[in-house]
């Protein structure tokens, strides 16, 4: 269940890293559905024969190996709906044709809910293929295949949910006359601190809308509500409600915990697991549970989610720098008619992918492993023995059908586990050896976490960062324009870049330069004329070239910010009255944000009297 996580969040690093360009495919909408439709229909019947000859092949012989193929079989066809999904977004470029719509350039995230969609639309149609063979092998008699299909949805829905409300959020605010809360949230520092803060707010309160969601019940009163109630009083551990949880109808042998706090703090126990216990099982699970609490493992899971944006943050520049740069490898791409951003974002969305998952996988699933564990070993603040938890787990093995030694990349084998708690019985030191095991591994990641935030910070915020910026990129724009020497908007963008490094002579020349290639571009023309009106290098300034440019620029095009640069000019000129006619000019064309020209026309009039 838990690899569907990494499938949406996979999905989600797909979307977000697909670089909209303002331009649709070379090829007509039709053509385009044409390819989507037959694409759908290739990977439904890979589904439909896969599973179908699977289910057809299972026998009660040898049931590890068929085990194995469904699970094999299932991520296979789980990778594959991945890269249908990333040729939809990246090879038919299908937000092109979605980014135009008014709605969606308004409100990002219902885009995004609408390619999520898609996503899940692909892996329902696996597990819905996938319930036949699944039946066969759980003896699932009970469960249908809606409630098969449903489960799976409502199980990985909640990895979604945060990231879609952090989106909305996001919209919200810049759709709202909040200028100044806009221009910190377009900061690095203002990401962080938005991102954080929200995330810590749905590790708190999420478990409640997540509970409500699956629509758990709580457990009747009774001995098993009983037993759980006691082994919370006697940890003294507060929680909020003891509830069924309803996956996967009544097959599903398991109990988990969720929540940070104890007001929104839930244990989660299927039917199928308290029927299948007898009290001093239901008990130990219990205290396994529990032992996540003290040990407090939900707050170091939020930790882990902060690590990984942190280490994101400080790949983010060298990760960029590293697609560019590697140009050669994908030139043969370039050359056959794929366009250069396409290239550069799918590069970079296999990067980012291949950092996640190997954070997960290795960092991350180290803990997990190590987590459950120390859980399982906290059954000895209450017990001399194990022997009710060996036997739960060996009562699990059996019940689920599944061998006992198949690897989890989240958690011990159950072999394993076994085997360990046998180990502290016969010698409480091993105990004592998996707890300083975990606070020796804890001091190392923090470490390695401070490292990194010092040198993400250095790249994003420190000297040595930006001459490492300003080296990779120059280098990269330069290349760019030796091959492409016709490119206006190459010149343009090397012509901002030095003139935010105030390299202001370099500055002059990119933009002529990109006017010699595309004379009558209003903003670069709109460029250089602000940089002859306000340059602070007096050999560069030159008032009445200003005027002459910024006066072509609004012949072009009229825009408030370009009524400005010639109110600017007059200014610097000394025609205040031009200025002052101009400036009148820039306010009227002004948004709902009037607050920059209204000063503007202000500094004009003073002097203009």
């Amino acid at each position: 269940m838990f690899a569907n996580f990494i499938y949406f969040v996979i999905a989600i690093l797909i979307y977000s890293t697909y670089q909209y360009s303002g331009s649709a495919n070379d090829a007509s909408f039709t053509e385009v559905l044409s390819v989507f439709f037959s694409l759908s229909a290739i990977f439904i019947y890979f589904i439909f024969s896969g599973f179908r000859r699977l289910e057809k092949s299972i026998s009660n012989e040898n049931s590890f190996l068929y085990y194995n193929k469904f699970d094999s079989f299932l991520n296979t066809c789980s990778i594959i709906a991945i890269l249908l999904f990333a040729v939809d977004i990246y090879g038919l470029n299908l937000p092109s044709y979605t980014g135009s719509m008014p709605l969606f350039k308004s409100v990002p995230t219902f885009e995004a809910l609408l390619f999520l969609c898609l996503f899940l639309i692909y892996l329902a149609i696996i597990w819905a293929f996938a319930f036949g063979a699944y039946k066969k092998l759980y003896y699932a008699d009970d469960l249908s295949r809606l409630s098969y299909v449903t489960s799976n949805i409502s199980f990985s829905i909640p990895i979604v949910m945060p990231w879609l409300l952090l989106s909305l959020a996001a919209d919200i605010i810049n759709i709202l006359p909040f200028d100044g809360a806009k221009r910190f949230l377009s900061t690095t520092e203002g990401e962080i601190l938005f991102f954080t803060s929200f995330l810590i707010i749905i590790a708190i309160f999420g478990p409640f809308l997540i509970q409500k969601f699956w629509r758990c019940k709580p457990v009747e009163d009774g001995k098993d509500r009983a037993i759980i109630e006691s082994a919370c009083k006697r940890a003294g551990v507060k929680i909020s409600g003891i509830l069924y949880w309803p996956v996967f109808g009544t097959r599903m042998i398991t109990a988990g915990v969720m929540g940070l706090v104890s007001r929104f703090r839930y244990l989660l126990v299927t039917k199928a697991l308290l029927s299948l216990l007898s009290p001093e099982e239901v008990e130990a699970v219990i205290t396994h549970e529990i032992g996540h609490i003290k040990h407090k493992h939900l707050l170091f899971y939020l930790v882990f989610f902060l690590g990984y944006m942190l280490l994101s943050i400080a790949a983010f520049d060298m990760i960029i720098y590293l697609v560019i740069y590697a140009k050669p490898l994908y030139r043969f791409l370039i050359d056959y008619g794929v366009k250069q951003a396409t290239v550069i974002s799918i590069s970079f969305g296999i990067t980012i992918t291949a950092l996640f998952l190997v954070y997960f996988r290795f960092i991350f699933g180290y803990f997990m492993r190590n987590f459950e564990r120390q859980a399982d070993i906290y059954i000895y603040s209450f017990s001399d023995s194990a022997k009710a938890l060996i036997s739960t787990l060996a009562k699990i093995a059996y019940a689920s059908g599944q061998p006992a030694d198949k690897p989890n990349w989240h958690h011990f084998s159950i072999k394993d586990r076994i085997e360990y708690l046998k180990k502290c019985d016969a010698d409480k030191r091993w105990i004592e050896r998996h707890n300083i095991k975990i606070k020796k591994g804890m001091a190392v990641y923090l470490a390695g976490l401070f490292i990194i935030g010092s040198v993400g910070y250095n790249l994003n915020f420190g000297e040595k960062g930006k001459r490492i910026n300003y080296y990779f990129v120059e280098k990269i724009l330069l290349g760019e324009i030796r091959n492409n020497p016709g490119n206006p908007d190459l010149h343009a963008m090397l012509g901002d870049f030095y003139y935010s490094t105030k390299e202001f002579q370099k500055t002059k020349k990119a933009y002529e330069n990109a006017l010699s290639v595309y004379p009558d571009n209003p903003r670069v023309l709109n460029n250089l004329a602000w940089l002859y009106a306000t340059c602070e290098d007096e050999t560069i300034r030159n008032p009445s070239m200003a005027v002459a440019l910024a006066r072509r620029t609004v012949r072009i095009e009229e825009k408030p910010h370009f009524y400005d640069t010639l109110a600017e000019s007059h200014y610097a000129a000394g025609e205040y009255k031009e200025a002052i006619e101009a400036g009148r000019k820039a306010l009227a064309l002004a948004g709902p944000d009037k607050s920059y020209y209204e000063k503007q026309l202000a500094k004009f009039m003073k002097y203009g009297r």
